[in-house]
């Protein structure tokens, strides 16, 4: 049996048969993201503690993005995260305060501000990242390369259907 999404066991549906939204598979892919999503958000506090105590867990997703992207504009941020100017401001400001970000006037427009990994942050947030591959791998060391390559490709496709 798997797990629901409050962690209780999978009970039988109603004989009636399933059509539209209520198919086997899109109430197995319902059932399967809660977990999923249950378990990601428990693991973004773990790293946002591991790459430094007083980090929120909603700010760990920020420095991955800089890391990933290189520097970039608080209005870029904002948008990608899904979050208002005001809320980006407060965490820009904590993570600025922990040493983790700094800011750098825009070359392309001098009122703007360009967002970056301090080098502590850099060396912070690669290690946590190392770290959390390294237990995929281990977790998922009996899966065949191509399952992960394909669970990679239909996350992303997800992900991008998620988006529209």
């Amino acid at each position: 049996m798997h797990e629901d999404g409050n962690g209780g066991e999978e009970h039988a549906g109603s004989p009636e048969p399933a059509s539209g939204v209520e198919q086997p598979a899109f109430l197995a892919l319902e059932r399967e993201l809660t977990v999923l999503l249950r378990r990601a958000r428990a693991s973004q506090g773990e790293m946002a503690r591991e790459v430094h105590p007083d980090l929120e867990p909603s700010a760990y997703g920020l420095l991955v993005r800089l890391e990933e992207c290189g520097r970039q504009r608080a209005t870029e941020l904002a948008s990608y995260i899904g979050v208002g100017k005001a809320t980006m401001s407060r965490q820009l400001r904590a993570l600025e305060e922990l040493g983790l970000v700094g800011r750098e006037p825009d070359p392309a427009d001098g009122r703007a501000w360009l967002v970056t990994l301090t080098e502590e942050g850099r060396r912070r947030v690669s290690r946590v990242r190392e770290a959390r591959r390294a237990r995929y791998a281990g977790r998922l060391a009996d899966w065949d390369p191509g399952e992960v390559d394909e669970l990679a490709r239909l996350l992303h496709r997800l992900n991008r259907g998620m988006e529209k």
